[in-house]
């Protein structure tokens, strides 16, 4: 199972980005999915999470500005980042928790995370 994400680059203040990471390999379910996002020196913060059903959870930071959508069938999760300011510069990771097959009839679930990309907001 792997997450690839994509859609990091330089914009400018004001600007817009649009992150998306998709799930592959033996997937039995993808629960929930959501993006976090590090700064050098930081700690890992959340950004925003949605459930299998649809239901969203944003940062403080994050609310007004971004938006957070899935299509379950595609195992995918984007982010929609408006009004982007120098301070969400950092590297986005997405997240996504799996069902997996388990030994004979049972399954397992875990998190996995893409590989991070890198988001510049600079004038």
């Amino acid at each position: 199972v792997q997450l690839q994400a994509s859609g990091g680059g330089l914009v400018q203040p004001g600007g817009s980005l649009r992150l998306s990471c998709a799930a592959s390999g033996d997937i039995v379910s993808v629960k929930d999915m959501g993006w976090y996002r590090q700064v050098p020196g930081k700690q890992r913060e959340l950004v925003a999470t949605i459930t299998s059903r649809y239901i969203t959870n944003y940062a403080d930071q994050s609310k007004g500005r971004f938006t957070i959508s899935r299509e379950h069938a595609k195992n995918t999760v984007s982010l929609q980042m408006n009004s982007l300011q120098p301070e969400d510069t950092a590297v986005y990771f997405c997240f996504a928790e799996i069902e997996r097959r388990g030994k004979g009839w049972s399954t397992f679930v875990r998190d996995y995370w893409g590989q991070g990309t890198l988001v510049t907001v600079s004038s």
